[in-house]
């Protein structure tokens, strides 16, 4: 189960189905994400070729990812497409419901620990940070890297603030991707080595103000070093990669150096 503010999807939303009946003529869906409320995809919204046989598409107990056409609050029924959910839709419901999921679990345990219902948790905790965050998930992530600081703004307990930190950073890995490289670094004269010395300082005290990301600098055997960042996404990394090799390299050149990176 993952709750949602609303009682109701909207037209147009994207909403995760879970198949409990396939006949000729369509399939009938619930959508736990509104209490199971039933919806209906007609076999003209189940592909856009021609479907020879419906299950081919489609069978009972399969969880989809559907559009929503049409909302009927008084028949309690929702006209549901299949057809019309791109790939990339699809793979983007999917991961927003996982991480849904994932989030839900972290409130489940804050209400037993506080003896509250999850509805309560929702109410005092979940839609809280949504509001701020737009994704109660993201702002979980945040917690288990940042602490405390990721829920300034919220008004919560310093109590409910430790818990929430504390859950986050024991069920939440935080992703993190890699880019590494070498670099070949030659600078003449006798204060060459010094230079090379400032340089790679250089560039190791610029992780020291970025958030979320590490810098590793080590000798491969002199001309040769070893330049590897760890960073919570390919953009952070490749900028923070930038930097560094940018201040390095103006060092190095102004003392009439050479610096060469290659990636590895």
């Amino acid at each position: 189960m993952v709750l949602k503010r609303t009682e109701w999807p909207q037209l147009d939303e994207y909403a995760v189905a879970v198949a409990t009946k396939v006949t000729s003529y369509g399939a009938y869906v619930v959508l736990p994400e509104y209490g199971n409320k039933e919806g209906f995809i007609h076999i003209s919204e189940i592909s856009s070729t021609w479907v020879r046989n419906i299950r081919n598409h489609i069978h009972e107990n399969q969880r989809v990812t559907v559009k929503v056409l049409q909302v009927d609050t008084q028949k309690k029924h929702i006209d549901c497409s299949l057809r019309r959910v791109s790939a990339e839709a699809m793979r983007a419901k999917n991961n927003e419901w996982k991480r849904a999921q994932k989030a839900e679990k972290i409130l489940e345990q804050l209400a037993k620990d506080n003896g509250m219902t999850l509805q309560q948790v929702y109410e005092q905790v979940g839609w809280p940070i949504e509001d701020q965050a737009g994704e109660i998930y993201k702002v979980l992530e945040h917690c288990a890297n940042a602490g405390e600081a990721a829920l300034e703004g919220i008004e919560l307990s310093k109590k409910i603030k430790q818990q929430i930190v504390e859950l986050a950073k024991s069920r939440i890995e935080i992703p993190s991707v890699e880019v590494d490289g070498e670099l070949s670094i030659q600078v003449p004269g006798p204060d060459g080595v010094e230079v090379i010395k400032k340089a790679l300082l250089a560039g190791l005290g610029i992780g020291e103000n970025s958030k979320g990301s590490s810098i590793e600098i080590y000798t491969l055997g002199s001309p040769r070093y070893k330049l590897r960042i760890v960073g919570p996404d390919y953009k952070d990394a490749e900028d923070l990669l930038a930097s560094v090799l940018s201040t390095i390299t103006k060092i190095i050149e102004d003392g009439e150096g050479t610096a060469v990176f290659t990636r590895k």
